[in-house]
Protein backbone atom coordinates (compact mmCIF):
# COMPACT_ATOMS: atom_id res chain seq x y z
CA UNK A 1 0.00 0.00 0.00
CA UNK A 2 1.36 3.42 -0.94
CA UNK A 3 1.75 6.29 1.49
CA UNK A 4 -0.99 8.13 -0.44
CA UNK A 5 -3.44 5.60 0.98
CA UNK A 6 -2.84 7.01 4.45
CA UNK A 7 -3.73 10.61 3.65
CA UNK A 8 -6.69 12.18 5.43
CA UNK A 9 -8.87 14.85 3.86
CA UNK A 10 -9.61 18.05 5.81
CA UNK A 11 -13.09 16.63 6.53
CA UNK A 12 -11.55 13.38 7.79
CA UNK A 13 -9.31 15.29 10.17
CA UNK A 14 -12.37 16.87 11.76
CA UNK A 15 -13.46 13.33 12.69
CA UNK A 16 -10.35 12.55 14.73
CA UNK A 17 -10.63 12.48 18.54
CA UNK A 18 -9.72 15.63 20.41
CA UNK A 19 -7.00 15.65 23.09
CA UNK A 20 -9.77 15.44 25.70
CA UNK A 21 -11.28 12.41 23.98
CA UNK A 22 -7.92 10.67 23.83
CA UNK A 23 -7.61 11.27 27.58
CA UNK A 24 -11.12 9.87 28.03
CA UNK A 25 -10.16 6.65 26.22
CA UNK A 26 -6.98 6.32 28.25
CA UNK A 27 -8.92 6.76 31.49
CA UNK A 28 -12.14 4.85 30.71
CA UNK A 29 -10.96 2.22 28.21
CA UNK A 30 -13.52 2.96 25.50
CA UNK A 31 -14.50 5.71 23.07
CA UNK A 32 -17.49 6.45 20.82
CA UNK A 33 -16.41 8.05 17.55
CA UNK A 34 -17.99 10.68 15.38
CA UNK A 35 -19.73 9.49 12.21
CA UNK A 36 -16.96 7.67 10.32
CA UNK A 37 -19.14 5.79 7.81
CA UNK A 38 -21.78 7.28 5.54
CA UNK A 39 -25.30 5.88 5.48
CA UNK A 40 -24.60 4.47 2.00
CA UNK A 41 -21.47 2.70 3.23
CA UNK A 42 -23.34 1.17 6.16
CA UNK A 43 -26.21 0.06 3.92
CA UNK A 44 -23.64 -1.51 1.58
CA UNK A 45 -22.23 -3.48 4.52
CA UNK A 46 -25.72 -4.84 5.19
CA UNK A 47 -26.04 -5.91 1.55
CA UNK A 48 -22.58 -7.48 1.61
CA UNK A 49 -23.42 -9.43 4.77
CA UNK A 50 -26.59 -10.80 3.21
CA UNK A 51 -24.66 -11.92 0.12
CA UNK A 52 -22.11 -13.54 2.42
CA UNK A 53 -24.80 -15.41 4.35
CA UNK A 54 -26.17 -16.51 0.99
CA UNK A 55 -22.82 -18.09 0.06
CA UNK A 56 -20.82 -15.34 -1.67
CA UNK A 57 -17.04 -15.37 -1.08
CA UNK A 58 -14.39 -13.36 -2.91
CA UNK A 59 -11.80 -15.72 -1.43
CA UNK A 60 -11.70 -18.40 1.24
CA UNK A 61 -9.16 -19.23 3.91
CA UNK A 62 -6.38 -21.55 2.70
CA UNK A 63 -6.68 -23.66 5.87
CA UNK A 64 -9.22 -23.86 8.68
CA UNK A 65 -7.77 -22.51 11.95
CA UNK A 66 -8.30 -24.56 15.14
CA UNK A 67 -10.81 -22.25 16.87
CA UNK A 68 -12.53 -20.67 13.90
CA UNK A 69 -15.96 -19.15 14.58
CA UNK A 70 -17.87 -19.72 11.37
CA UNK A 71 -21.67 -19.84 11.14
CA UNK A 72 -23.12 -21.89 8.29
CA UNK A 73 -26.78 -22.01 7.11
CA UNK A 74 -27.22 -25.53 8.46
CA UNK A 75 -27.05 -24.09 12.00
CA UNK A 76 -30.22 -22.06 11.44
CA UNK A 77 -31.19 -18.62 12.68
CA UNK A 78 -28.91 -18.47 15.71
CA UNK A 79 -26.37 -15.98 17.03
CA UNK A 80 -23.91 -15.90 14.13
CA UNK A 81 -20.16 -15.24 14.15
CA UNK A 82 -17.97 -15.43 11.04
CA UNK A 83 -14.28 -14.74 11.52
CA UNK A 84 -12.05 -13.30 8.79
CA UNK A 85 -14.85 -11.40 7.00
CA UNK A 86 -12.30 -8.71 6.01
CA UNK A 87 -10.28 -11.39 4.22
CA UNK A 88 -13.16 -13.20 2.55
CA UNK A 89 -15.27 -10.27 1.33
CA UNK A 90 -13.87 -7.49 -0.86
CA UNK A 91 -16.77 -5.09 -0.22
CA UNK A 92 -16.24 -5.28 3.52
CA UNK A 93 -12.49 -4.91 3.01
CA UNK A 94 -12.93 -1.80 0.86
CA UNK A 95 -15.21 0.01 3.29
CA UNK A 96 -13.34 -0.90 6.48
CA UNK A 97 -10.04 0.09 4.89
CA UNK A 98 -11.10 3.75 5.05
CA UNK A 99 -7.98 5.30 6.60
CA UNK A 100 -9.98 7.50 8.99
CA UNK A 101 -11.18 4.43 10.94
CA UNK A 102 -7.67 3.19 11.71
CA UNK A 103 -6.44 6.78 12.15
CA UNK A 104 -8.95 7.21 14.98
CA UNK A 105 -7.72 3.94 16.51
CA UNK A 106 -4.10 5.07 16.22
CA UNK A 107 -4.83 8.38 17.90
CA UNK A 108 -6.60 6.96 20.95
CA UNK A 109 -4.08 4.10 21.29
CA UNK A 110 -1.23 6.58 20.83
CA UNK A 111 0.56 4.58 18.16
CA UNK A 112 1.94 5.53 14.74
CA UNK A 113 0.67 2.42 12.98
CA UNK A 114 -2.46 0.27 13.02
CA UNK A 115 -2.58 -3.22 11.51
CA UNK A 116 -5.52 -5.57 11.23
CA UNK A 117 -5.59 -8.38 13.76
CA UNK A 118 -8.88 -10.08 12.93
CA UNK A 119 -12.49 -9.33 11.98
CA UNK A 120 -15.79 -11.02 12.79
CA UNK A 121 -19.19 -10.57 11.15
CA UNK A 122 -21.91 -10.79 13.82
CA UNK A 123 -25.67 -11.28 13.61
CA UNK A 124 -27.75 -11.30 16.79
CA UNK A 125 -31.35 -12.39 16.08
CA UNK A 126 -34.26 -10.59 17.77
CA UNK A 127 -35.05 -13.29 20.32
CA UNK A 128 -35.16 -11.94 23.88
CA UNK A 129 -35.93 -15.40 25.25
CA UNK A 130 -32.69 -16.86 23.83
CA UNK A 131 -29.98 -16.48 26.47
CA UNK A 132 -27.55 -18.07 24.03
CA UNK A 133 -27.29 -14.65 22.39
CA UNK A 134 -25.86 -13.07 25.54
CA UNK A 135 -22.16 -12.24 25.30
CA UNK A 136 -20.79 -12.65 28.86
CA UNK A 137 -18.21 -10.40 30.51
CA UNK A 138 -14.70 -10.84 29.11
CA UNK A 139 -11.78 -8.87 27.76
CA UNK A 140 -10.02 -9.58 24.48
CA UNK A 141 -6.44 -9.60 25.77
CA UNK A 142 -7.11 -12.97 27.44
CA UNK A 143 -7.44 -14.57 24.00
CA UNK A 144 -4.40 -12.82 22.57
CA UNK A 145 -1.73 -14.27 24.84
CA UNK A 146 0.58 -14.86 21.88
CA UNK A 147 0.74 -11.07 21.41
CA UNK A 148 3.36 -8.87 23.06
CA UNK A 149 1.26 -5.71 23.12
CA UNK A 150 -1.13 -4.57 25.84
CA UNK A 151 -2.39 -1.69 23.69
CA UNK A 152 -4.38 -3.57 21.04
CA UNK A 153 -7.99 -2.52 20.63
CA UNK A 154 -11.29 -3.39 19.00
CA UNK A 155 -13.72 -1.34 16.93
CA UNK A 156 -17.35 -2.44 17.22
CA UNK A 157 -19.15 -1.40 14.03
CA UNK A 158 -22.96 -1.82 13.96
CA UNK A 159 -24.84 -1.54 10.67
CA UNK A 160 -27.64 0.62 12.13
CA UNK A 161 -28.51 2.63 15.22
CA UNK A 162 -27.62 0.34 18.10
CA UNK A 163 -29.05 0.79 21.59
CA UNK A 164 -29.76 -1.24 24.73
CA UNK A 165 -32.91 -2.73 23.24
CA UNK A 166 -30.82 -4.28 20.46
CA UNK A 167 -28.24 -5.63 22.88
CA UNK A 168 -25.54 -3.07 22.20
CA UNK A 169 -22.01 -3.52 23.47
CA UNK A 170 -21.64 -2.64 27.17
CA UNK A 171 -18.35 -1.58 28.75
CA UNK A 172 -17.14 -1.99 32.32
CA UNK A 173 -15.85 1.53 32.71
CA UNK A 174 -12.15 1.86 33.55
CA UNK A 175 -11.60 -1.91 33.89
CA UNK A 176 -8.63 -1.84 31.48
CA UNK A 177 -6.58 -0.33 34.33
CA UNK A 178 -7.32 -3.14 36.79
CA UNK A 179 -4.79 -5.69 37.95
CA UNK A 180 -6.00 -9.27 37.80
CA UNK A 181 -6.51 -11.50 40.83
CA UNK A 182 -4.11 -14.06 39.41
CA UNK A 183 -3.27 -16.28 36.49
CA UNK A 184 -5.89 -18.73 35.27
CA UNK A 185 -5.40 -20.95 32.24
CA UNK A 186 -9.13 -20.91 31.54
CA UNK A 187 -8.96 -17.26 30.48
CA UNK A 188 -7.28 -18.28 27.22
CA UNK A 189 -10.50 -20.08 26.22
CA UNK A 190 -13.13 -18.10 24.35
CA UNK A 191 -16.19 -16.99 26.32
CA UNK A 192 -18.34 -19.31 24.20
CA UNK A 193 -16.43 -22.24 25.71
CA UNK A 194 -17.02 -21.16 29.33
CA UNK A 195 -19.93 -20.95 31.77
CA UNK A 196 -21.46 -17.47 31.99
CA UNK A 197 -21.72 -17.55 35.78
CA UNK A 198 -18.00 -18.27 36.00
CA UNK A 199 -17.28 -15.17 33.94
CA UNK A 200 -19.64 -13.04 36.03
CA UNK A 201 -17.78 -14.21 39.14
CA UNK A 202 -14.40 -13.44 37.56
CA UNK A 203 -15.51 -9.86 36.86
CA UNK A 204 -16.70 -9.32 40.44
CA UNK A 205 -13.55 -10.87 41.91
CA UNK A 206 -11.29 -8.63 39.85
CA UNK A 207 -13.30 -5.52 40.73
CA UNK A 208 -13.04 -6.40 44.45
CA UNK A 209 -9.31 -7.10 44.10
CA UNK A 210 -8.88 -3.55 42.76
CA UNK A 211 -11.26 -1.98 45.30
CA UNK A 212 -13.43 -0.91 42.38
CA UNK A 213 -17.13 -0.90 41.63
CA UNK A 214 -18.38 -2.56 38.44
CA UNK A 215 -19.72 0.37 36.40
CA UNK A 216 -21.54 -0.97 33.32
CA UNK A 217 -21.97 1.51 30.47
CA UNK A 218 -24.16 0.48 27.51
CA UNK A 219 -22.80 2.34 24.47
CA UNK A 220 -25.61 3.79 22.35
CA UNK A 221 -24.14 3.92 18.86
CA UNK A 222 -25.78 5.97 16.08
CA UNK A 223 -25.60 4.60 12.54
CA UNK A 224 -22.16 5.23 11.03
CA UNK A 225 -20.46 5.79 14.39
CA UNK A 226 -18.00 3.27 15.86
CA UNK A 227 -17.32 2.17 19.43
CA UNK A 228 -13.65 1.46 20.27
CA UNK A 229 -12.42 -0.38 23.35
CA UNK A 230 -9.06 -1.28 24.86
CA UNK A 231 -8.01 -4.93 24.77
CA UNK A 232 -8.19 -5.14 28.58
CA UNK A 233 -11.62 -3.51 28.94
CA UNK A 234 -14.28 -5.89 30.21
CA UNK A 235 -17.32 -5.85 27.93
CA UNK A 236 -20.33 -7.91 26.93
CA UNK A 237 -23.83 -7.58 25.49
CA UNK A 238 -27.37 -8.66 26.28
CA UNK A 239 -30.18 -10.18 24.27
CA UNK A 240 -31.76 -8.41 21.33
CA UNK A 241 -35.22 -7.25 22.48
CA UNK A 242 -35.99 -5.31 19.29
CA UNK A 243 -37.86 -6.56 16.23
CA UNK A 244 -34.79 -6.46 13.96
CA UNK A 245 -31.51 -8.40 13.91
CA UNK A 246 -28.46 -6.68 15.38
CA UNK A 247 -25.80 -6.68 12.66
CA UNK A 248 -22.20 -5.65 13.24
CA UNK A 249 -18.52 -6.31 12.65
CA UNK A 250 -16.01 -6.68 15.46
CA UNK A 251 -12.80 -5.23 14.03
CA UNK A 252 -9.71 -6.19 16.04
CA UNK A 253 -6.61 -4.02 15.61
CA UNK A 254 -2.89 -4.18 16.41
CA UNK A 255 -0.66 -1.27 17.35
CA UNK A 256 2.81 -0.89 15.83
CA UNK A 257 4.69 -2.70 18.60
CA UNK A 258 2.75 -5.95 18.54
CA UNK A 259 4.54 -9.14 17.58
CA UNK A 260 4.37 -12.86 18.31
CA UNK A 261 5.53 -14.41 21.58
CA UNK A 262 5.36 -18.11 22.53
CA UNK A 263 2.87 -18.74 25.33
CA UNK A 264 2.21 -21.94 27.26
CA UNK A 265 -0.44 -22.82 29.83
CA UNK A 266 0.39 -24.77 33.00
CA UNK A 267 0.00 -28.15 31.28
CA UNK A 268 2.79 -27.21 28.90
CA UNK A 269 0.37 -26.92 26.01
CA UNK A 270 1.31 -24.20 23.54
CA UNK A 271 -1.38 -21.57 22.92
CA UNK A 272 -2.20 -21.19 19.22
CA UNK A 273 -4.23 -18.24 17.98
CA UNK A 274 -6.06 -18.69 14.67
CA UNK A 275 -3.76 -16.24 12.89
CA UNK A 276 -0.77 -18.43 13.75
CA UNK A 277 -1.72 -21.06 11.17
CA UNK A 278 -2.50 -18.50 8.45
CA UNK A 279 0.21 -15.84 8.47
CA UNK A 280 3.67 -16.25 6.99
CA UNK A 281 6.62 -17.05 9.27
CA UNK A 282 9.44 -14.81 10.41
CA UNK A 283 13.05 -15.88 9.68
CA UNK A 284 13.20 -17.53 13.13
CA UNK A 285 10.12 -19.63 12.36
CA UNK A 286 7.47 -17.73 14.35
CA UNK A 287 4.13 -16.40 13.07
CA UNK A 288 4.58 -12.98 11.46
CA UNK A 289 1.89 -10.60 12.71
CA UNK A 290 2.89 -8.09 10.02
CA UNK A 291 1.87 -10.44 7.20
CA UNK A 292 0.24 -8.08 4.64
CA UNK A 293 -2.23 -10.72 3.49
CA UNK A 294 -3.89 -11.32 6.86
CA UNK A 295 -2.60 -8.40 8.97
CA UNK A 296 -2.39 -5.48 6.53
CA UNK A 297 -1.39 -1.99 7.61
CA UNK A 298 -4.56 0.11 7.81
CA UNK A 299 -2.96 3.35 8.99
CA UNK A 300 0.58 4.65 8.97
CA UNK A 301 1.56 8.03 10.36
CA UNK A 302 3.43 10.06 7.79
CA UNK A 303 6.89 11.40 8.59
Amino acid sequence: MTTDAFQLSPDDRKLLPSDEEVEFYQEHGWYLSRKLLTDDEVDTLVEASERFYGGHRDRTLPVRPPRLAYWEPSRGDVHRHNDYIFYEDDTVRRILSKPVIAAVAARIAQTSQIRLWNSTLIYKPPRPEDEGTIVPWHFDRHYWQTCTSDEMLTAFIPFHDCDEEMGTITMVDGSHRWKEVGGNDATTRHFAERDRSELDEMLEENAAFNNETVRKVPVVIPKGHISFHHCRTYHGSGVNRSDSPRRAISFHLQDRTNQYRPFQISTGEKVVYNNDVLVRQTPDGHPDYTDPEFCPVLWQEQA
